[in-house]
């Protein structure tokens, strides 16, 4: 095994979005692996306990107040790697990073494509990646589409900015299932995200009111603020016996090994976790084609590409998928590509390199000093 390392994990939570549990996955790998680990957020969440063995530091006050306390946690547990998820993250872990003399140790990981981090600190760190992706070590997008974003749009440094797919966390997904289990299930759509618009999940519920087969169901997971809007919408349809929204699911396992496809209308996607998992569990899905879900679905030759918007076309999808959901031994091998242990190996690569150059770096102080014994040219 490769030396022991400490690594410190930073991002708003534990749980709730992808990019936190993509953090928590990744966490819980370099652990199992014999590293050292600790993870530092904003604010607790209960919801997703994080394994036995890894410290969780909750740093609990306003921005100013989190670079403080990461300043302090980056002096006192002086770490070989610190990885950041999400931009207004970034931000903060890189102020505390300069600060503490560890930026050159600091991996700043983007899930998502700017319009997608409202948030106003959000915005004024992607607006600044020129300038964080030179004073960091590394830069990760979760996609090659979110990569050439970073690269063109914000122009990343483009010899410091690397790929690496998030793992799939496939939970309890059966060991054997063929297109006659899926057959034998009621004919259940799921569809998984926050309840915002940018999800479309109004298209979604338009195209599944569509659908011939009344026996159909639409369970969609998720919170957010357009809650009022989709019961709105539901209510207009006549879709109140036939489409329920319980809320977020940390753990959604069972609700794939009920269902028989998946959809996601988002308008935009860096990555598509959610497909990925439903493909571990072997189900059929239907996504609209935007951002990285060509890329997961290798243009659909894994799952059904829809337009952006369009209803029909969605609605005939999910009518294929429920009527032959196909063979999910390929979708299965496909979200394998996907595994903890690819992502942990590539996040091992950046950390290595980084800790190599770090270690043949001379310290500030020794740079000042042989600066100032360095003879007067006559």
């Amino acid at each position: 095994m490769a030396a022991r390392l400490k690594i410190i994990f930073y991002s708003a939570t534990v749980s709730k979005g992808g990019a936190e549990r993509v953090q928590v996955v990744l966490a819980s790998g370099f652990a199992a692996r014999g590293h050292d680990v600790v993870v530092a957020v904003d604010r607790p969440s209960p919801s997703l306990p994080l394994p036995p063995g890894i410290q969780e530091i909750v740093l609990g006050g306003g921005h100013m107040h989190d670079v403080l306390a990461l300043y302090r946690l980056f002096r006192r547990e002086k770490p070989d790697a610190v990885i950041s998820a999400l931009a207004y993250c970034n931000l903060k872990a890189t102020l505390a990073a300069l600060a503490s003399g560890y930026a050159g140790r600091l991996v700043l990981a983007y899930h998502g494509f700017a319009a997608s981090e409202w948030r106003g600190l959000s915005q004024i760190g992607y607006r600044l990646v020129p300038l964080l992706s030179r004073l960091s070590a590394a830069t990760v997008a979760v996609s090659d589409m979110l990569k050439d974003d970073l690269l063109k749009t914000f122009r990343a440094a483009p010899g410091r900015t690397v790929r690496i797919y998030n793992p799939v966390h496939i939970g309890d997904a059966p060991r054997h299932v063929d297109e006659a289990d899926l057959m034998a299930r009621p004919p259940l759509v799921l569809a998984i995200g926050r309840l915002v618009p940018e999800k479309g999940f109004l298209t979604l519920l338009r195209a599944f009111a569509q659908l011939q087969d009344s026996r159909a169901r639409l369970v969609i997971l998720g919170t957010g603020p357009q809650k009022a809007e989709l019961d709105a919408q539901i209510a207009r349809l006549g879709l109140q016996d036939r489409v329920t929204l319980p809320g977020h699911v940390a753990e959604p396992w069972s609700f794939f090994n009920e269902a028989r496809c998946l959809v996601s209308a988002s308008h935009n996607e860096s990555f598509g976790l959610v497909l990925l998992e439903a493909m571990a569990h072997g189900l059929p899905v239907v996504s609209t084609r935007c951002g990285a879900t060509p890329e997961v679905l290798e243009n659909g030759r894994y799952g059904r590409l829809v337009p952006v918007g369009d209803v029909t076309l969605m609605a005939q999808a999910m009518a294929e998928a429920l009527a032959h959901p196909g063979d999910p031994a390929p979708r299965i091998a496909r979200a394998a590509s996907f595994s903890i242990d690819v992502a942990l190996d590539g996040y091992q690569r950046v950390i290595d390199a980084i800790t190599i150059t770090a270690s043949q770096r001379p310290s500030l102080k020794t740079r000042w000093s042989a600066r100032r014994q360095k003879p007067e040219s006559p």
